[in-house]
């Protein structure tokens, strides 16, 4: 049931959601954060013009930036209008021949070999099998080739606004935390992983209401064990991971 509401969604959103997919990361509330997340996974990705799959690309925004690069990018979504509104989105940003889009299931995804990255920007969640899809970019990366997931934590399922898009659309909403990304990773054949803090976690601690006012030794105590739990993120947490082929 979710993979048709997945291909539905943007229909069930109307007007408003097609307005608001075409115009992010600009059109999100999150917006400051969302740039700076696509720029951390720039910093984890191989250098341009690296062949980047980028699974599960709705609109086709990240798809975009990735391109702008310099990377040959594919971006990959299971919604045909979703995969419109992507080439609407590319051929008004004036993207050139270095981005394609397919309309597939990335769980059962033929690519073989072919990608130096595969990247999961906030999608792999939506998955009925995560397995399935991590498999799908396993055979897609070439050997030596990376996987990059950017994924809320346990507790992502009952937050309220989960429970909404739930209600309203049928969509998955399942928590994908680190240690479940990475045991799937390991029984599929990734040699290595590795968990990065989240962007929203960094910029609530640096520029957010949690920074203390005055670095009294509390202040400096609460900064250190702050910095701790952003540098070595929980594998319970939200979370980017990225793993070896």
């Amino acid at each position: 049931m979710s993979k048709v509401a997945e291909q539905n969604y943007l229909a069930m959103t109307g007007d408003a959601g097609w307005s608001h997919s075409i115009a992010k990361p600009f059109s999100d509330t999150y917006c400051g954060v969302n740039l700076a997340s696509i720029g951390t996974i720039m910093t984890l990705l191989p250098e341009p013009p690296a062949r980047i799959l980028d699974m599960g690309c709705g609109g086709g925004w990240t798809s975009i930036f990735f391109a702008k690069r310099g990377y040959d990018v594919v971006g990959q979504d299971i919604a045909k209008d979703m995969i419109s509104l992507a080439n609407q989105n590319k051929a008004e940003q004036r993207v050139g021949n270095g981005l394609s889009f397919v309309c597939s299931d990335y769980e059962t995804s033929s690519f073989r070999e072919e990608f130096d990255a595969v990247v999961f920007y906030d999608c792999l969640h939506h998955a009925e099998d995560e397995r399935a899809a991590l498999a799908s970019a396993y055979r897609a990366l070439k050997p030596g080739a990376i996987l990059v997931t950017h994924e809320p934590g346990e507790g992502h399922s009952i937050a309220p606004g989960s429970l909404e898009a739930m209600r309203l659309y049928g969509v998955n909403e399942r928590d994908m935390p680190p240690h479940l990304i990475l045991r799937h990773a390991r029984e599929l054949g990734f040699r290595s992983g590795r968990v990065y803090p989240m962007q929203h976690d960094l910029m609530r601690f640096f520029y957010g209401e949690s920074v203390p006012p005055l670095l009294s030794r509390k202040g400096r105590a609460r900064a250190k064990r702050a910095l701790r739990l952003a540098f070595r993120p929980s594998h319970r947490a939200s979370a980017l991971v990225v793993c070896t082929k």
